[in-house]
């Protein structure tokens, strides 16, 4: 294939279909009429040798081909757009960056980012979206839901850039006048009832798989959306908490305990969207965030 035969704005325009999966709203976007969008959606059907989207009961739905395709046809157009643009002063940036995290990280983030972007890059916005699972952080990064996320994430695919910020260890947290809060042991904290944090609501996690290897149970009796909400429910009763260390303020009144059974420690990642690589917004409020992590090692 010569590519002196390929129209760049034919992969505009596959870019935005793959990821409207709707010729109405995909010609909506692009500025262009419906028959026009459907025209491009045929060229590329003849250029990649594939349905690309075909009809279902639910609408369009991509190709295999066309999933593959998706990352790296909107990773290319996002450098084509970058060599064609002029170059950017961080301080005349006007950005909205949007972020993927838990609660509990995200909010010494955000305090972090406000201090430092509010003189030197006031035109970035930051939005802070709803804790997602690692898989549908992965899935909100490549159909431009989100720029970046904070997460324990899967090895780095072709949607997104991976780096480790650190690495979280468990605790059992209490309020300080438990009545195990002295005399803590794994019959100790069996007795008591357990809060843990789900972003689907799900009252069992890999921890109960552990426990039942062994022959013990726990007893979950409230599941909460957000870390921020267990030092309360904590301090006013006899719940225990299972959380990352990281997630734990020290000024919060909480007795914190070694598990008494072996948890593994994970890393916590921050992915950025490769289509953000030339994005000067997204990319100095990641750097902002990794040495905001390097410092506090």
């Amino acid at each position: 294939m010569n590519l002196r035969d390929i129209d760049l704005n034919l992969l505009v325009a596959l870019d935005v279909l793959l990821e409207e999966r709707k010729v109405v709203s995909a010609a909506r976007r692009l500025g262009i009429t419906q028959p026009s969008a459907s025209g491009a959606l045929e060229r590329c059907r003849r250029l990649f040798g594939d349905p690309l989207l075909v009809r279902t009961g639910r609408g369009m739905e991509l190709t295999g081909r066309a999933e593959a395709l998706q990352g790296p046809v909107r990773e290319l157009v996002g450098k084509a757009a970058l060599l064609f643009a002029p170059p950017q002063d961080i301080a005349t940036v006007e950005r909205t960056v949007r972020l993927v995290s838990s609660d509990a990280p995200a909010l010494e983030i955000l305090r972090m980012l406000w201090s430092r972007l509010a003189s030197a890059a006031p035109g970035i916005s930051l939005v802070l979206l709803h804790w997602r699972e690692s898989e549908d952080l992965v899935d909100a990064l490549a159909r431009n839901q989100a720029d970046l996320g904070i997460s324990l994430l899967p090895q780095t695919r072709s949607g997104y850039r991976r780096t480790e910020l650190c690495v979280a260890h468990y605790c059992v947290a209490m309020r300080r006048d438990h009545p195990i809060a002295e005399s803590f042991d794994m019959d100790a904290w069996l007795s008591y009832p357990h809060v843990i944090v789900s972003a689907t609501g799900a009252r069992r996690t890999p921890l109960d798989d552990q426990l039942a290897l062994i022959g013990h149970r726990r007893r979950v009796a409230v599941t909460v959306p957000s870390f921020l909400m267990v030092p309360p429910l904590l301090a006013d009763s006899d719940l225990l908490a299972m959380l990352p260390r990281c997630c734990m303020r020290s000024d919060l009144g909480l007795r914190y305990h070694d598990p008494p059974i072996r948890v593994e420690d994970f890393p916590l990642h921050l992915a950025v969207a490769r289509r953000c690589d030339g994005d000067v917004a997204v990319q100095h409020v990641a750097a902002l965030i990794r040495d905001h992590f390097a410092s506090s090692a």
